[in-house]
């Protein structure tokens, strides 16, 4: 006998909230990730970073309100919030082992030029 999936049948009345929530979480992660890496570049003043972070929270929201729109299960939904926790700290790591990279190299490239 084959296995039976059942999977929930989502009402057509919630097509359009579940259509834009997603696309909010895409634009909300868009936003923070641009806020966050413009800050961290210089090109926007570090008082932008508070607005990044209001992003990535409007981001997790809309993403754990879709998830119960289209009735996820409660471990898909922790999954969900461990990667929006994740993705709080990317843009961080990302900056750090870029600046910890220009650090080791800038020390080789002076004893290089120093010879």
């Amino acid at each position: 006998m084959e296995p039976l999936i059942i999977r929930p049948e989502i009402a057509l009345d919630q097509f359009l909230p579940i259509f834009i929530e997603s696309t909010l979480v895409l634009v909300f992660g868009v936003g923070y990730a641009a806020i966050i890496t413009l800050s961290k570049m210089g090109y926007f003043s570090k008082k932008w970073m508070p607005v990044g972070y209001l992003f990535w929270a409007l981001q997790t929201y809309f993403l754990y309100d879709f998830a119960v729109l289209i009735q996820s299960n409660h471990f898909t939904m922790k999954v969900l919030m461990v990667a929006m926790i994740a993705y709080l700290f990317i843009p961080h790591l990302y900056f750090y082992l870029i600046s910890a990279a220009d650090d080791r190299y800038e020390k080789i490239d002076e004893t290089i030029q120093e010879k």
